[in-house]
């Protein structure tokens, strides 16, 4: 498999792993934080990429919303020609 092929994982260490060596943070559509159902939707946010309504949130909160949510982290290491990729997204498990 070529590194630029995406990957998903389900492991919290490999998902922190991945965002902090982009300098990445866990976050929530802030809009959403407070959503009784879910805890709000997932995003990283990436210095010099951020949308202006994600909020910072603690790892442990992450992952509490990505397993109560039954989710997937689908993910690229590398972009088709070498460079560092940020490409990811959160996908169900069902």
């Amino acid at each position: 498999m070529a590194k630029s092929d995406s990957k998903t994982t389900k492991d919290h260490n490999t998902i922190k792993k991945w965002t902090e060596a982009r300098d990445g943070k866990p976050a929530v559509v802030e809009s959403t934080a407070n959503n009784e159902k879910g805890g709000g939707l997932l995003r990283i946010n990436f210095p010099g990429y951020a949308e202006d309504n994600l909020k910072n949130i603690s790892w442990e909160e992450f992952f509490k919303i990505f397993d109560e949510n039954n989710l997937q982290f689908l993910y690229q290491e590398e972009t088709k020609d070498g460079g560092e990729s940020r490409f990811f997204k959160f996908v169900s498990d069902d």
